[in-house]
């Protein structure tokens, strides 16, 4: 799915592709009905959920894990899931907080969370996307993604629970959260400051004094993303790369843009389409930007996952 025009979202240098800015009535949805309409569930652990309370939704997640559905009328396979859904989430009493969206009613939201079918399902905490399966599940594959998903939030500091029909999630103390290591705290502050080469120079030292250093070596790709982007007027980009479509560099620069716009699927497509055109030297750096972009936008997500089959299709 291509992404919508509009709001984009906006890359998180922590790690992830920030939510909180995406924003038609919902067809009657499996397992009854939602909090605050006639038989709610008493513990109001359901939401129903359209573009137009998307981000209210997420912004729950700073205090409760929030678990969406997305299904859709025509899939019995989506129907069945999210019925279990949503009696587990009266089981687990508020540990989480079930949105429900209709992915045809609601298309951006699926292409915000890069679904290719019905069902899926997608966790977030603290405004950030954790994909946890599509597709049909068991009632207790399902309650074990769940158990999994809840020891994460408690390791993220988001252990509060759903108290009734329409409320706001009962926070409990939070622990504070853990301090980045010395090189990561630096690089971030180098961030902040707007002083990406000092970032990039923490980065490298963390990788070298531990070259297993995941988070660094992610910290690195997004560093290198807003450093190559930082100078470019998108416009004159995007018009040099639409004049010479077969120009390694300009296609390369807007492939950037399109992902720290947050045109994900875009930016894969234009580069592996780039590489069945190219050969030798051309090739390869674009077979090695696409490896960079995946490490910034994270190698679990299911847009790098389809994009590195492409890419493999491509190759060989």
């Amino acid at each position: 799915m291509t992404q919508p025009a509009g709001p984009q979202p906006r890359l998180d240098v922590r790690g992830a592709v920030d939510l909180s800015n995406l924003g038609r009535p919902p067809a009657p949805a499996p397992g009854g009905p939602a909090a605050g309409g006639p038989g709610a569930d008493s513990a109001g652990v359901v939401v129903d959920v359209t573009e137009a309370s998307f981000a209210d939704v997420v912004q729950r997640s700073v205090q409760v894990p929030v678990v969406f559905v997305l299904w859709a009328a025509w899939s019995e396979a989506s129907t069945a899931v999210t019925e279990t859904l949503v009696a587990l989430a009266g089981e687990y009493g508020g540990r989480f907080l079930l949105a429900r969206v209709d992915a045809d009613g609601s298309p951006q939201i699926a292409q915000a969370f890069g679904a290719q079918t019905v069902p899926a399902v997608v966790a977030v905490l603290r405004g950030q996307p954790l994909p946890l399966f599509q597709g049909q599940a068991g009632r207790e594959e399902i309650r074990a993604v769940l158990d999994q998903l809840l020891q994460a939030a408690a390791a993220n500091g988001v252990t509060g629970t759903v108290t009734g029909p329409g409320e706001e999630p009962q926070e409990v103390a939070e622990p504070e959260e853990p301090p980045l290591p010395p090189l990561h705290q630096a690089a971030f502050d180098a961030i902040e400051r707007d002083d990406l080469d000092a970032a990039v120079v923490a980065y490298e030292q963390a990788l070298r004094q531990d070259p297993r250093d995941s988070m660094a070596a992610v910290g690195l790709a997004q560093v290198g993303l807003l450093r190559r982007t930082h100078d470019v007027d998108p416009a004159a980009a995007r018009e040099a790369a639409a004049a010479a479509p077969k120009d390694v560099d300009a296609q390369l620069v807007v492939a950037d843009l399109d992902l720290l716009g947050g045109h994900i699927e875009d930016a894969f497509a234009r580069l592996v389409d780039l590489v069945r055109v190219t050969a030798g030297p051309d090739r390869e750096a674009v077979r090695l930007r696409l490896i960079d972009l995946f490490a910034v936008v994270g190698d679990t997500d299911p847009r790098v996952l389809a994009a590195r089959r492409a890419l493999a299709s491509a190759l060989y």
